[in-house]
């Protein structure tokens, strides 16, 4: 097994820029764990939406995230977060989940909940020998993995973004949700200082992916 240091990417974006698309993708061709953590903020809150409970209940926000664990599985090269066990299914895809998504991700507690558990993947790197780990979201290279190896932040222009959705047969309040993500007080969404900004409005996924593949293995030993 290598005895190289782990490799950290961090990717943070808006809705639709290319994060999840171009990760897999780095992970892929450089032996990365990857991961969503959209997807953990989506699995959150449906799961609270299950337990009927309101983002604006803090008390029962609070109580709930206290009897909820959270485990990894993997998923390919992906890892999966699991609720008390039990994985995500396409439910948090859907509209509900979308309007929603960013009235809890910006309780301080629900992303309290989320950080330790966040940076604990790398250890689910190093459990299954990846070389490192490629993580997306939205405050990665700002909060989560602020020393990461490689910082990105990938943007598009509010209608492409759109567009994209529609095209994969989704819908999503792009608008909203990203004047939620950027103006919440806790981890807002924005481009970390020192992180390269990739405009992906006019770019292919493969152009995407090759302009970072391309930075990233420039500095690799």
């Amino acid at each position: 097994m290598s005895t190289s240091p782990l490799i950290i990417i961090a990717i943070d974006g808006g809705a639709a820029s290319g994060k999840s698309s171009t990760s897999r993708l780095l992970a892929e061709r450089f032996n990365l764990l990857h991961v969503d953590t959209g997807s953990f903020y989506r699995q959150i809150t449906f799961e609270l939406l299950r337990r009927g409970v309101a983002y604006s209940d803090l008390p029962a926000v609070k109580a709930a995230l206290a009897h909820v664990q959270l485990t990894t599985r993997l998923n390919g090269r992906s890892a999966q977060m699991l609720i008390d066990g039990q994985p995500a299914g396409d439910e948090i895809r859907s509209q509900q989940v979308n309007e929603h998504v960013s009235h809890y991700a910006a309780i301080p507690e629900v992303r309290s909940a989320l950080l330790a558990y966040q940076r604990g993947q790398v250890d689910v790197a190093k459990q299954y020998h990846f070389r490192g780990l490629v993580m997306e979201g939205r405050d990665i290279g700002s909060v989560i993995f602020p020393q990461a190896d490689f910082r990105f932040f990938l943007h598009a222009d509010p209608i492409e973004r759109a567009k994209r959705r529609a095209a994969e047969g989704r819908q999503d309040s792009i608008a909203e949700r990203d004047r939620l993500d950027t103006t919440r007080k806790n981890a807002p969404l924005l481009v970390p200082a020192g992180a390269t900004d990739i405009d992906s409005t006019f770019l292919t996924l493969e152009q995407v992916v090759e302009k970072l593949a391309t930075l990233i293995a420039a500095k690799l030993p």
